[in-house]
């Protein structure tokens, strides 16, 4: 039977990692390990100045007590997989999107990329939300479980197509199935990032701020995973741990000299 380890970065009740849960299922036995609350936006962090606990919440299913989700991997792996690792890792479905540079914020893909450190086949899943009118966000998660599936029965069946230490990052548009128009192998698009923090003073007088989302403006890409998801595909992004410039390396070489 093929083994799935599952985590998120937005906690262990999200609607998001349950409907990931049901999706593979059938693929194989799935184990759950997710943080006990939501930890988006903490990138690639270990818990290092503090102990973790797992706690049960159901069959092969945990919440990590204040853990991040690349904690949540590195446990899974060192605890509860110590004879046979996974055959694939899932991060996801993340409530919003991960496009372009928000990879290196992403709780999500840092899960993913957790897992291929130590030469798991990962996948980091996200489902692109709508603004309505009223403020809050809409989304649909029927293609995202749809594509979960689909990529996993194809990483199980047809193996990972990518090398050591590189992810698959996936962006899914919030459309219905019957709008999907396909997959598309994307590059990170190029996002414009602007100051979105709200300065507010609590009763005692004293001033603090609350983080804002970022709306999702991006520059033109040449096959950009934000060009991918607004024609109506998912974006299917190869991401590497590999952060080395190598186009630069020559320049940088010559400058130093």
């Amino acid at each position: 039977m093929k083994e799935i380890l599952i985590t998120n970065d937005d906690g262990y009740e999200s609607d998001g990692l349950h409907a990931l849960i049901e999706a593979v299922r059938p693929l194989g036995r799935v184990t759950v390990v997710a943080p006990a609350s939501e930890k988006s936006a903490c990138g690639h962090s270990l818990t290092l100045t503090r102990p973790l606990r797992f706690i049960g919440v159901d069959d092969d299913f945990y919440k990590l007590d204040d853990g991040t989700p690349a904690d949540c991997i590195y446990l899974a792996l060192h605890s509860l997989f110590e004879d046979k690792k996974p055959d694939l890792v899932i991060s996801g479905i993340n409530r919003g999107a991960n496009l372009g540079e928000d990879i290196t914020y992403s709780g999500t893909v840092a899960g993913a990329m957790e897992a291929v450190l130590h030469d798991v086949p990962a996948i980091a899943m996200s489902q692109v939300m709508t603004k309505t009118e009223d403020g809050f966000y809409d989304y649909d998660l029927s293609l995202a479980t749809q594509a979960a599936y689909e990529m996993a029965d194809r990483v199980l069946q047809g193996g990972f197509p990518l090398g050591p230490r590189r992810l698959l990052n996936i962006n899914v548009p919030n459309i219905k199935p019957d709008s999907f128009q396909g997959y598309r192998v994307t590059r990170a698009s190029w996002r414009n990032y602007a100051n979105d923090a709200h300065r507010h003073t609590n009763p005692r007088g004293e001033e603090y701020f609350w983080l804002g989302l970022h709306p999702l403006d991006f520059n033109e890409t040449l096959n950009g995973d934000f060009e991918a998801i607004s024609a109506g595909y998912i974006s299917l992004t190869p991401v590497q741990c590999d952060l080395t410039c190598h186009h630069s390396l020559e320049k940088l070489d010559q400058w130093l000299k």
